[in-house]
């Protein structure tokens, strides 16, 4: 297991910025990026600039900064969702993402069906999938709402099933984005066992 970030940068552009005053597009985009405009006009934020670690099988890395800092972009490079516009990002793993509690589940099927659909997702098997189900809806404590659509759970619900589901394959390499900032305080305490 590896994950290795040489002089990675990302710079996202904004669309349809002409719609709206500099001013505004600023403060909506990112309150830490560093803003500009390309060549060809469109405004730019510089997400993340000359980003270097790496990190081996043992390792944690505890992101820590303000909100528009970056660390959520940071996540998203490493969970392969975002390609570095500069730099070089290289791992060797399988990589689990709990950046988003609904990534991978879609709100109108049901809490069984999305086991799943995010287990597809993530890269499982069917057998593997049918392995892990009986343990992530015990885990989940979700009962009888696992038979209903995901879009009637709270926010608490949504993100014990998309935990359960992502720890339930036992991860090499796991991402978290202040995933324990939701739940009730029995479900954080079971999550930190």
């Amino acid at each position: 297991m590896k994950i290795s970030c040489k002089n990675v940068g990302v710079i996202l552009p904004i669309f349809n910025s002409s719609h709206r005053s500099f001013k505004k597009t600023f403060l909506q985009a990112a309150s830490g990026g560093r803003i500009g405009s390309s060549n060809t006009g469109i405004i730019e934020v510089e997400a993340l600039k000359k980003i270097d670690f790496t990190l081996t099988e043992g390792n944690r890395l505890a992101l820590i900064g303000h909100n528009g800092s970056g660390k959520t972009t940071l996540l998203r490079v490493l969970a392969g969702a975002y390609k570095p516009t500069s730099g070089k990002y290289e791992c060797i793993g399988r990589v689990t993402s709990l950046i988003d509690p609904m990534m991978g589940m879609d709100g109108e099927l049901t809490g069984l069906e999305n086991i799943k659909l995010r287990g597809l997702f993530l890269g499982l098997s069917k057998n593997e999938i049918k392995n892990i189900t009986e343990d992530v809806i015990e885990f989940s404590e979700l009962g009888d709402f696992i038979k209903i659509p995901v879009r009637t759970y709270s926010s608490g619900m949504i993100l014990r099933l998309g935990f359960s589901i992502s720890t339930a394959i036992n991860p090499e390499i796991l991402l978290m984005d202040e995933w324990m900032s939701v739940g009730d305080s029995d479900f954080k305490r079971k999550a930190e066992m």
